[in-house]
């Protein structure tokens, strides 16, 4: 069990009043960590430490925060072992998530170093005789990032990394789910020494979550938001930052669709589902959600795939190497075991796994699924996927489409043109033409569409997300005026 502590500015401690909250084990109920439960005067001055080390982070040289960052990035690849153990035990996850994790993080910071020096504007033409018009980019202030916890270091990091790479500050909101995970990324931030307040971290006990994020936003010296996590949490936080004109950068849910065409290479396409359904339990905002398959190979791309999935190790990530560790708790089970249900009752063919009587999930495959079902439209954010099967290319797109969200997709084709004009007929923010629909890399314009939300992570797109653009003109002769 870990004890976290608040971190704002220079000090560390606890709450105010002293209070704390539990994260326990989904599988056996241990206690994980215990973190402080912050109040608002808790946020609000982790903002105004941000505020008042922002002036001096923000006029530091691209190059001594690059050197910064990557520092940064060999301190958090140095806790790999601490990260594998403080996933296991908070979220059940198992050691190939949370080293993918790792890996993709301390990338993230290193992509974010790269990008200190790519802060640049243009010089634009003024009608005005002698003048200069310049657009540059400056930081925009305090950055509050949220996260969630099912790929807690990836996403806690891209709330962190581009936004300090800008010249931002940061207060950190851990997710009360993995408290300790989120803590170890500050510890590996504050290692390779970024001044006191440049990073903030701040835990929150559940029911306080709203008010905390409130109190932040509503802080004058707030400029920017990132949040990612469900789409019903998302539509909060977006009226939360409307309130208070506060730009927000939203990455929310998904059901990816995985087009499998007539002309597709089985054998790929079955590896890549399974991958992309199944990894980290199935617990991905991109994670394979529907799987579309044309009638005239489903029967031989549906056995395959069963036989793959069937063949997962499942278990407790502690214990020993898994490819399906835990869910995050019994609520994901109870509302899987009802999509299984319904499909069930409504046609649907359970071809492997089946319901779960505890968070240890079996790889599930539900067959025949028809848009009538629950399964078809619900998020299961689980190893529980639906197989649909289409007649043609055209009616993939129309099921592919067929959902409020869109994240996410993936096509398989062996007639690489035609499956590229699929993928541009999918509405997604993202869409990968013969491979998984989880794929992530820092240098990408990450985001989605529709409910997946708005904006876009990654590279040059993060840099248009967390700085402002300013006009600013030099007048370099005598300006003639009207009067």
């Amino acid at each position: 069990m870990q004890d976290i502590q608040l971190i704002i500015g220079s000090e560390r401690g606890a709450a105010t009043g002293g209070a704390t909250f539990e994260r326990r084990n989904p599988l056996d109920h241990s206690v994980a960590s215990r973190a402080p439960a912050a109040t608002t005067d808790d946020a609000r001055r982790a903002v105004d430490a941000a505020a008042q080390a922002f002036p001096a982070w923000a006029a530091m040289g691209p190059n001594e925060r690059r050197a910064l960052l990557m520092k940064a990035s060999a301190a958090l690849e140095a806790r790999a072992e601490a990260f594998t153990a403080a996933m296991a035990a908070e979220t059940g996850a198992s050691a190939i998530w949370a080293g993918f994790n790792v890996h993709l993080a301390a990338g993230m910071l290193l992509e974010a170093a790269a990008l200190t020096t790519q802060i640049n504007g243009e010089v634009i033409p003024s009608d005005v005789p002698g003048s200069v018009a310049m657009a540059v980019r400056r930081p925009a202030g305090v950055v509050v990032g949220i996260a969630p916890w099912n790929a807690p270091i990836i996403l806690g990091v891209r709330a962190l990394a581009t936004p300090l790479a800008c010249g931002n500050t940061v207060v950190f909101k851990g997710s009360e789910l993995c408290p300790a995970t989120h803590g170890l990324i500050i510890e590996a931030l504050l290692e390779a020494g970024l001044p006191a307040g440049v990073v903030n971290y701040v835990t929150n006990a559940p029911q306080d979550a709203g008010a905390v994020v409130e109190a932040m936003v509503a802080h004058p010296a707030v400029r920017r938001v990132n949040f990612t996590g469900s789409t019903r949490v998302g539509r909060l936080v977006a009226q939360t930052c409307a309130r208070h004109l506060k730009p927000v950068l939203l990455e929310l849910g998904g059901k990816a669709p995985f087009v499998v065409l007539d002309d597709a290479d089985i054998d790929a396409a079955v590896a890549a589902a399974a991958f992309g359904a199944f990894a980290n339990s199935g617990q991905i905002c991109m994670s394979t959600e529907r799987i579309i398959v044309d009638e005239s190979i489903a029967d031989t791309f549906v056995a395959r795939l069963a036989d793959k999935a069937a063949s997962l190790p499942l278990g407790d990530p502690r214990k020993g190497p898994v490819v399906l560790g835990s869910v995050v708790d019994m609520t994901t089970v109870e509302r899987c075991n009802a999509l299984i249900d319904d499909a069930l009752a409504r046609g649907a063919v359970l071809v492997c796994g089946g319901r779960a009587s505890d968070t240890l999930m079996p790889a599930t495959l539900l067959d025949r699924v028809t848009p009538d079902m629950e399964i078809f439209r619900e998020e299961t954010f689980a190893p529980v996927k639906a197989v649909v099967r289409v007649r043609g290319a055209d009616e993939a797109v129309a099921c592919a489409n067929d959902s409020e969200f869109g994240l996410s997709a993936a096509v398989f084709g062996r007639d690489v043109a035609r499956a590229w004009q699929v993928a541009s007929r999918i509405e997604s923010g993202i869409c990968h033409v013969n491979g998984p629909t989880v794929h992530d890399e820092a240098q990408m314009p990450f985001g989605g569409v529709k409910s997946s939300g708005y904006g876009r992570f990654g590279g040059k797109n993060g840099i248009d997300a967390f700085t402002e653009t300013r006009w600013i003109t030099l007048q370099t002769t005598p300006r003639q005026y009207p009067f």
